[in-house]
C-alpha cells in the first residue's frame, strides 16, 4: 500500500508499506477518497506539540471506500461493498478498521463521496441541538457543516436564518432551505433582532470556530433559548459574556 506522512511543517513524503491484514473482526477498506479537516491545518503547520513524521496515513479520518478484505468473524459485509467508516489514517490507499466503525452506502450513493466522519459531525450536532418544527434557529457559518445543518434543520419544519461573511455560502444556504441569508457583518445582530420582532432565536448554531462568530451567535440566543457550539475553536481560549448568557438563561451545549 502506498501512504502519506509528514514530516516536518508543511512537507509530507508517500511511502510504501506492505499491505496490512485484518484481524478478528475486522475489515481492510480500499479507500477511494479521504477528506482533509480544518484540524489538520494545526498539525501541518509544525507546533510545538507534534512530533514527526507522523504514522503513515495519520490525520486523515475522513475516508470512504470499498471493502477490501474481511476478517475472521466479521458479518454482514461483502468484498467489494462501498463503505464509509470512522478511522485515523485515511491519507493512504487502505485502512484496517474494526467493524464497529464501518456502515455501508446504498446504491442511491454509487460512485458518490461520502466522508463518514463530517456527516457524523453533522447529524450529532442536529440531535443535540433539539430542532423541532416551528423552531427559529439561526446557523452562524455556512461552511460544509453550516450547509448540512441548513439542510438538516429546515427539513425538520424549522425557520433557518443562515449567517455568512461570503456571498456564495449564503446561495447555498438558500438551496439548502434557508428562510433568510444574512452576511456576517457588523450590524447582523440588529438584523435579526428587528426580523424577529426583537426575541432574536429558540436555537443558535456557532459552526465558525473563531471568537468573532461565537460573539454574535451569544447575541442572537433568544431567552430560555439553546446556544449549540458546534465550531472547533482551537486556536486558544475563548472570553464570553457571562452576564449576558446568565440574564437570557440559555442553554450552552458543545456539540463539536
Amino acid at each position: 500500500m502506498r501512504a502519506v506522512r509528514l514530516t516536518g511543517p508543511g512537507r509530507i513524503e508517500v511511502v510504501t508499506e506492505p499491505l496490512p491484514q485484518p484481524g478478528t473482526g475486522e475489515l481492510r477498506i480500499r479507500l477511494e477518497g479521504c477528506g482533509v479537516c480544518a484540524s489538520n491545518l494545526g498539525p501541518w503547520a509544525g507546533p510545538e506539540w507534534m512530533s514527526f513524521p507522523t504514522d503513515s496515513g495519520g490525520l486523515g479520518h475522513e475516508g470512504w471506500g470499498a471493502v477490501d478484505a474481511i476478517g475472521p468473524g466479521v458479518q454482514g459485509f461483502a468484498e467489494g461493498q462501498r463503505v464509509a467508516f470512522l478511522g485515523q489514517r485515511g491519507f493512504a490507499t487502505h485502512e484496517v478498521i474494526d467493524q464497529s466503525l464501518v456502515v455501508p452506502l446504498p446504491e442511491s450513493l454509487a460512485g458518490r463521496p461520502f466522508p463518514a466522519e463530517p456527516l457524523g459531525c453533522a447529524m450529532n450536532i442536529f440531535r443535540r441541538s433539539g430542532i423541532a418544527r416551528g423552531d427559529r434557529v439561526a446557523i452562524v457559518g455556512i461552511g460544509f457543516l453550516g450547509a448540512l445543518l441548513t439542510r438538516l434543520a429546515s427539513d425538520a419544519g424549522a425557520e433557518v436564518i443562515a449567517i455568512s461573511r461570503r456571498d456564495e455560502a449564503l446561495a447555498m444556504a438558500r438551496r439548502m432551505g434557508a428562510a433568510r441569508a444574512l452576511p456576517l457583518d457588523g450590524v447582523v445582530v440588529e438584523e435579526v433582532r428587528g426580523q424577529t420582532n426583537g426575541r432574536f432565536c429558540d436555537v443558535v448554531i456557532e459552526a465558525v470556530g473563531k471568537q468573532a462568530a461565537l460573539d454574535v451567535a451569544g447575541e442572537l440566543v433568544a431567552e430560555g433559548g439553546r446556544l449549540v457550539i458546534a465550531g472547533y475553536h482551537q486556536d486558544g481560549p475563548r472570553q464570553v459574556n457571562m452576564q449576558q448568557w446568565n440574564w437570557r438563561g440559555i442553554d450552552v451545549i458543545n456539540a463539536h
